[in-house]
C-alpha cells in the first residue's frame, strides 16, 4: 500500500515535467525556479543516513530548495526522481550537474510547467557532468518536498487545522554508501481572527478606574481645602 506522498512522487514520475535551481553560479542553460511557495505548506527535514561529518542538509524557503554544503572530503551525490545521479559535489567542492538527468530539466519550474526534457536526458543515459560551482554548496529545488500543485493538498480537510500532507525521502550517497534524506510536509493551519474583546473590556475598566479614581483625589482636596468640590 503506497503512502501518500509516494503517490504523489508516482504521480510525478508519469508527468512531462521539471529541473534546477543551482547554487551560486547557473549554467545559461538552466533557468531559476521562480518564487512559488505556498507559505503554509512546510517541510522539515527529519533525519539523514548516513550522517557523515562535514556534509550537512538543509531545507530553504520553507518547502522549495534543498542545500548542500559538502566540507567532509567525500564525494556527495543526490540522486534524481527515476533513480539517476543529478547532482554531485566532489571531494575538492567542485559542483557538478548531470545533463543527461531527468531532473536537470525537470527541476527549471515549481510544477514543472511547460518543460520539455530532451531525448538525451534519461534514467538510464550516461551522465554528463558540467561543472557549476566549486564552492562546496549546492542548492537545487526538490520536488518531492513540496506539493505539486498550486491547489489546497487533498489531505487538509479544515485549512484552520495544522495537517500531515506525506512523507518524503530523497536518494543520496556519499562515498559509496547509499542513503536518504527523510522529512515530512506539513499543512500549517490559518489560525482565525479572534476580535480582542477581552482586552477591549480590561481597557474599557481601566480607564474608568482611573477616572473615578482622579474625581475621588479632587474631591478630597476641595474637602480639605473647605470649598465646594469641583464637578468633573
Amino acid at each position: 500500500m503506497l503512502r501518500r506522498g509516494t503517490a504523489v512522487l508516482v504521480s510525478f514520475a508519469l508527468l512531462p515535467a521539471p529541473g534546477a535551481a543551482l547554487a551560486a553560479t547557473i549554467p545559461q542553460t538552466v533557468a531559476s525556479v521562480p518564487a512559488a511557495t505556498n507559505i503554509h505548506l512546510r517541510s522539515t527535514l527529519l533525519s539523514v543516513s548516513p550522517k557523515v561529518a562535514g556534509v550537512t542538509w538543509r531545507v530553504l524557503d520553507y518547502n522549495d530548495q534543498i542545500l548542500l554544503t559538502n566540507r567532509s572530503r567525500q564525494l556527495v551525490t543526490v540522486f534524481g526522481y527515476t533513480g539517476e545521479p543529478y547532482a554531485r559535489i566532489l571531494a575538492d567542492g567542485t559542483v557538478q550537474l548531470n545533463q543527461n538527468s531527468p531532473a536537470y530539466y525537470y527541476n527549471q519550474s515549481f510544477y514543472a510547467a511547460g518543460v520539455k526534457v530532451p531525448a538525451n536526458a534519461s534514467s538510464t543515459a550516461t551522465p554528463h557532468w558540467v561543472v557549476v560551482a566549486k564552492t562546496g554548496t549546492f542548492v537545487w529545488h526538490d520536488h518531492r518536498i513540496h506539493w505539486f500543485s498550486a491547489a489546497t493538498p487533498y489531505p487538509v480537510k479544515n485549512v484552520d487545522k495544522t495537517t500531515l500532507v506525506f512523507h518524503w525521502k530523497v536518494p543520496i550517497e556519499i562515498g559509496t554508501v547509499r542513503g536518504n534524506l527523510y522529512g515530512v510536509l506539513y499543512w500549517i493551519g490559518e489560525k482565525p481572527f479572534a476580535f480582542p474583546t477581552g482586552a477591549i473590556i480590561a481597557f474599557i475598566v481601566i480607564v474608568l478606574a482611573g477616572g473615578a479614581l482622579v474625581v475621588f483625589v479632587r474631591r478630597r482636596r476641595a474637602a480639605a481645602a473647605g470649598r465646594a468640590p469641583e464637578r468633573w
